[in-house]
């Protein structure tokens, strides 16, 4: 992934304990700062698939429904479906 320069103001104390302990943790201090943002963006993507899950769970049955007359959605393909090309009903 390319990277890109960010100047970020912090006090200095904030700044000496990311030079202090990044390489306790093993990592450089520009990575040290780096991380709390990975984490927090990856926690937002996190909350939303579980958002959507929770979502298709309660709707399953208005789901099955719709698509196929009210037979269960099927989670998986069938043996000997690969689950490739195009679906009916879908373009």
């Amino acid at each position: 992934m390319a990277k890109t320069q960010l100047n970020v103001r912090v006090e200095e104390g904030t700044a000496r304990a990311a030079r202090e302990r990044a390489p306790a943790r093993g990592m450089s201090a520009h990575r040290y700062i780096e991380e709390p943002v990975r984490q927090d963006a990856g926690e937002a993507g996190r909350a939303f698939v579980e958002a959507a899950a929770d979502f298709m769970k309660q709707y399953e049955t208005v789901f099955a429904e719709q698509s196929d007359g009210g037979a269960p959605a099927r989670a998986t393909p069938r043996a000997g479906e690969g689950g490739e090309g195009p679906r009916e009903g879908r373009r």
